[in-house]
């Protein structure tokens, strides 16, 4: 395990990217051109970058993002 300390802006900023990085992939994931096995590699790279944001953001702001791991199996 590794372990980061963040000041204020910092942790901001960490969540800012995490946040841009799922949507950038829930569209990717919604685009009909792409096949299954590139779909599932974002979607595991999803489940991922949520987990770690899942332990920064507040329950509200990560429920629109739960949505989106749900509809990405």
């Amino acid at each position: 395990m590794l372990g980061m300390m963040f000041t204020d802006k910092e942790c901001k900023e960490f969540d800012y990217m995490l946040r841009k990085e799922m949507d950038e992939m829930l569209l990717d994931m919604s685009d009909r051109r792409l096949d299954g096995p590139v779909k599932e590699a974002i979607s595991k790279r999803y489940r991922i970058i949520f987990r770690m944001y899942a332990r920064i953001a507040q329950p509200r702001e990560l429920s629109r993002y739960a949505l989106g791991l749900k509809t990405s199996k």
